[in-house]
Order: structure tokens, then C-alpha cells, then sequence
């Protein structure tokens, strides 16, 4: 439990009392109260809005509430001063015992410290990447991979049954296009020019499984007809670009619990039965949609469709699902795939999309919120593009002209650690500046070196206190007298220590793991202010004062360090033990 749970538990017992005393009516609703560290750190450590929220219900003028409830706070051995603020927020003062606890708390607890119970064993599927199986995946991919799995591994954190998912694309046109364009690379094996027309894909990476064909096949394909060589080509070229899919995940450390394939939805009934269940529901109606907005009359001709009543759950528009030929229109296999995923049992649905797959948004929860009747949430995450530089020059991709930059050649220059934090050091829906020189700079502003060099200076003076006799496991160092700790700076180093079981559930809720990113590097930068205050002030110096001071000390380092390894690890990086 967090330090703001704990402390709002207090608050809530302080309400009930008041109830009971009758200094407060019965059948107050305390489920807006919050507490949280506030903005300005000079006005306290934590604030509550107990007496903003409560006071209107109760009858009361919320300044004068919050001087009740502050009288009353303050009998907390916790609590050294409730002081009230403005109109009615009452800010509290923790004691110093208060923030020196969070450092034993955090050695006890190590890299599971700040776990939570959110999720409450909920199962959740996360579906992310899914990107076709034309060809290797690009930078662009490999920022959805990172997000998709950090979510992952933060809703696990926090309590969640995770299930990680990956849609391949095998039923659409483009597998066709792979198809033909994996024809002349198999042609080209046997010594023929490809004849790579406009609209295939050029990329060499289909050389190999053109030479695979080859293998396989041998010329019985050539010069045939392509309705007798197009469906054994596609099997055999899907195949080998889902093989080369599933080996650059994992070089990015992303594994996936579920590889879900839409060619498995065509003529199986299953997306007839998920459209039977909309009909059943109400929620499907021959119709014709109004024109599209820009199209004159000329060019629109109407048709009567198979429509979903999108619109009764927050579409703006109905949308067709079968179309007047009796084919299916792109929605319908997303909506048996979606069907599917309910059928499963989630009890919460997350789609990691790339950013041109906006439009897609409300249609997608729509029919999740239909088919579930509202029992079943989907979150949609849109992925911004990443942008290249080099030597402050773009480096441009492009996946049909086969120059685009692979998510196997990003992690081969900066290793997966590298790729994965800098993926995370902005929020999902905005842009990404990827600058091959800056990510490697050993300084303050590349956030993974400061964040790796704080847990590398820790993992070397951990080594120097064990080489100097000092007992170091986390064991030996929750039981230093952590009443030593009372510099300011010591103080404010465990105050953010303090944040990280609250900062779990916040990220952890919105589904936003780049909170994690960015309090790693509040942490880091807290604990390199720290050390540098050390060199004017010898009693911050971690092995001097002393054989008892400098175990409080280096306890202090190591539960930096324990937090730091916890938040990479939901990051997927791996921790340095020294810098090269």
C-alpha cells in the first residue's frame, strides 16, 4: 500500500469518527477524497481535499471543516503539522520516522516493494504490434513492441492477469501482394530477372524466401498459372516473415503469449457468429449510409449495406459490416476478432495501435461495449511516429521502396536497453525524436545513462562497503539504525522513494508507462544531487562517519537501487552493475 493510501485510510477513520461523534452527519460519500503530495513541495508533503469534497454534503463551509479535521489529524504520530490552505485543502507534515520507515520498507519488500493490487487478479489482453506479415518490422514497430510490453508488464505490477497478443494480418490483400512479390524473388533463385512491378514489395529481405521456394519447390512453380502457385507461396512467404517477426521481438526482449491469426476467422462461422450476436442484440439493419463527407452527388452512388448500429454506443457514425456484393467489409473480421477476445473471459481489452489507425477508434469500442453490453472495456493506445536522425541529419524509411530503417538494425547499434528506454521517454500519442548520437551520449540528458549510471554507482559502492567488511545484503542493512538519516537531502531522497507504490497505480490506471520512465528519472537525479552534495558536505558521504552511519547510509543507496531495478524491470531494461 502506498504512503497516500495509508494516509487517506487515516483520513477516512477521522471522518467516521467525526460521524460518530456527530461533529459530521451520517451517509457522507468520502469516495472523492483524495491525498497526494502536492504541486509546491513547500507547502507539505501530502495534501487531502477531505473537507472540499465533504463539505457541501454535509452542510458545513469547507474552511471550517478542514480546521476540524486538521485538529483532528494532527493527534496522528505521523502527522507533525495539518495545517489548512486556501479555501478548505489541509496540508500535512509527515515526521521524519515517517520517510526513514520507507527505506526499510523498500529492503524488505525489494524489487516487489510497490506492487499493487489494482488489478485485483483481473485478466487483461494487451494486443500490440500486430504489424503484416509483408515484411521485417520497422522502427515504428518496434515502438509499439516497447509500449504494448512495458503496459503489459505494468498492469502484471499492478495486479493484472496479462495476456500478451499479436493480430497477424494473413487474410487481408496485402499477403497476396507478399505472395506475388516473393514469386519473382523465386524466379530471380532461378536465374530469371524479377520483375518487381509497381505495387510489390522491393525489399531484398525477400530474397531468402524466394531461395526457400526454391528449396521447397524446386521449378515445379515456375511458369505455372498464379491460381496454382499464389496459396503455397503465401504460406510459405507469411510463414518466414511471421519466423523473422517473432526472432526481432525477441531481440527486443518482447514475447507474446498468443499469436492470433484473421485468416482463421474466413470460413470458419466465426464471424457469423459474431454478427449474429449484434442481430440478436438489435444492433444490425439493412441500410443505406448517408454520403461522405466532401463527395458531391456524381461520384456517390448508394447502396444498401448490412449496418451496425455503431451510433447507440458512441460512434458518430453507423458502420457497414457486410457490403451490397455480400462480401465483408475490413470491420467484419475485427469484429469477430474482438468477439473472440470476450469469449475468452477479459475483463479488460487494450489495443496498441499505430496512429493511422485513428479513425478506427470509436468503431472499435463501440462494438466492444455492444458485444459485451458494456461489461467489457476496450482502451485504445495510438502509437505517434518515431523520427530518425543521424548527425542532426533525418535518416528516411520507406517500407515499399525497401529503404526503411529495421527494428533488428535499431537494436543491433544501441542494444535493446537503449531502444526500449528512449521508446519510453514520451507519452504514446506524441512524436518520438530517435537520435542515434544523442542515445548514446553518456550525460544528464540521455535519460537511460543517468538512469543506468545511478544504479551503476550504487552497485560500486556496494562493492567497496562489502570489500571494506561491511554486511551489505538487503537483510543486514534493514536492520541499520535509519534514524541517522536526518539531513534534508537524505530526507527528500526517501521522500521520492515514497512515490513509487502511488506511481505504479497512477501509471498503472491510465496506461501510461512512460510515467514510469520519467520518475526514474526524478529518482536518479535526486540520488546523483544527492551524492555531489557530498563532496562539500561530509556527512552525506556514504563510507564516512563510521561504521553505524554508514550503514544507514548505504541502505539509503540500496533502496534507491532496489527502486530503480523495479521500475527498469517493468520497462523491460536490464540494470547496470558498472558503466563502460
Amino acid at each position: 500500500m502506498s504512503l497516500s493510501s495509508e494516509l487517506r485510510a487515516v483520513i477516512l477513520g477521522r471522518i467516521e469518527a467525526m460521524v460518530a461523534g456527530g461533529d459530521l452527519p451520517a451517509g457522507l460519500d468520502p469516495a472523492a477524497v483524495t491525498v497526494e503530495p502536492p504541486r509546491d513541495a513547500g507547502h507539505g508533503d501530502m495534501a487531502t481535499n477531505a473537507a472540499m469534497v465533504l463539505a457541501r454534503p454535509a452542510g458545513l463551509a469547507p474552511r471550517a471543516l478542514a480546521e476540524a479535521m486538521a485538529r483532528a489529524l494532527a493527534a496522528d504520530p505521523r502527522i507533525a503539522a495539518a495545517e489548512v490552505a486556501g479555501p478548505g485543502f489541509i496540508n500535512l507534515r509527515l515526521r521524519p520516522w515517517v520517510w526513514q520507515g520507507v527505506v526499510g520498507d523498500v529492503l524488505a519488500g525489494g524489487r516487489d516493494w510497490g506492487r499493487s493490487g489494482l488489478g485485483a487478479g483481473r485478466r487483461v489482453n494487451v494486443e500490440f504490434v500486430s504489424a503484416n506479415p509483408t515484411g521485417p518490422m520497422h522502427v515504428g514497430h518496434a515502438r509499439g513492441a516497447v509500449f504494448g510490453d512495458a503496459l503489459a508488464r505494468l498492469l502484471a505490477f499492478a495486479g493484472w492477469e496479462v495476456t500478451r497478443e499479436y493480430y497477424i494480418n494473413d487474410g487481408g490483400a496485402q499477403v497476396d501482394v507478399l505472395a506475388r512479390s516473393a514469386y519473382e524473388r523465386y524466379r530471380e533463385a532461378h536465374g530469371l530477372s524479377p520483375e518487381i512491378a509497381e505495387g510489390l514489395y522491393p525489399g531484398d529481405y525477400l530474397i531468402a524466401v524466394g531461395e526457400a521456394l526454391v528449396a521447397r519447390f524446386g521449378a515445379s512453380l515456375l511458369d505455372r498459372p498464379e491460381a496454382e502457385w499464389l496459396a503455397p507461396v503465401r504460406a510459405t512467404a507469411t510463414a518466414m516473415m511471421m519466423d523473422q517477426i517473432r526472432e526481432d521481438l525477441g531481440r527486443l526482449g518482447v514475447r507474446m503469449d498468443v499469436f492470433f491469426s484473421e485468416k482463421s476467422l474466413y470460413g470458419t462461422g466465426r464471424i457469423e457468429a459474431a454478427l449474429a450476436r449484434l442481430r440478436d442484440l438489435g444492433l444490425l439493419y439493412e441500410g443505406v449510409l448517408d454520403p461522405p463527407r466532401g463527395k458531391t452527388p456524381e461520384d456517390w452512388e448508394p447502396r444498401e449495406q448490412t449496418l451496425f448500429r455503431s451510433t447507440l454506443h458512441g460512434d458518430d457514425v453507423d458502420r457497414p459490416v457486410r457490403k451490397s456484393d455480400g462480401g465483408w467489409t475490413y470491420f467484419a473480421p475485427d469484429i469477430a476478432y474482438h468477439f473472440d477476445k470476450l469469449e475468452r473471459g477479459f475483463d479488460l481489452l487494450v489495443d496498441v495501435l499505430g496512429a493511422d489507425h485513428g479513425g478506427y477508434v470509436r468503431r472499435l469500442k463501440a462494438v466492444v461495449a455492444a458485444l459485451s453490453e458494456g461489461r467489457v472495456a476496450l482502451d485504445v493506445k495510438l502509437v505517434q511516429l518515431v523520427r530518425l536522425t543521424r548527425g542532426g541529419q533525418p535518416v528516411k524509411m520507406s517500407k515499399r521502396a525497401g529503404t526503411f530503417v529495421t527494428l533488428r538494425e535499431v537494436v543491433d547499434e544501441v542494444g535493446p536497453d537503449v531502444a526500449r528506454f528512449v521508446m519510453l521517454t514520451r507519452k504514446n500519442d506524441v512524436a518520438l525524436d530517435f537520435d542515434f548520437d544523442r542515445v548514446l551520449e553518456q550525460s544528464k540528458d540521455n535519460p537511460v545513462f543517468y538512469v543506468q549510471y545511478a544504479h551503476a554507482r550504487i552497485a560500486s559502492l556496494l562493492r567497496k562497503a562489502a570489500e571494506a567488511g561491511m554486511a551489505v545484503t538487503d537483510a543486514a542493512l534493514a536492520g541499520a539504525d535509519l534514524a541517522l538519516l536526518d539531513h534534508e537531502s537524505e530526507l527528500a531522497l526517501a521522500r521520492r522513494l515514497a512515490e513509487w507504490p502511488r506511481l505504479v497505480e497512477v501509471a498503472a490506471r491510465a496506461h501510461e508507462p512512460h510515467r514510469v520512465a520519467f520518475y526514474l528519472y526524478d529518482l536518479a537525479s535526486e540520488f546523483h544531487a544527492h551524492w555531489t552534495r557530498g563532496n562539500e558536505d561530509t556527512r552525506l558521504r556514504f563510507l564516512e562517519g563510521g561504521a553505524i552511519a554508514a550503514a544507514a547510509r548505504i541502505a539509503l543507496a540500496r533502496a534507491v537501487a532496489v527502486v530503480i531495478s523495479a521500475g527498469l524491470a517493468i520497462l523491460g531494461v536490464t540494470p547496470a552493475e558498472e558503466m563502460r
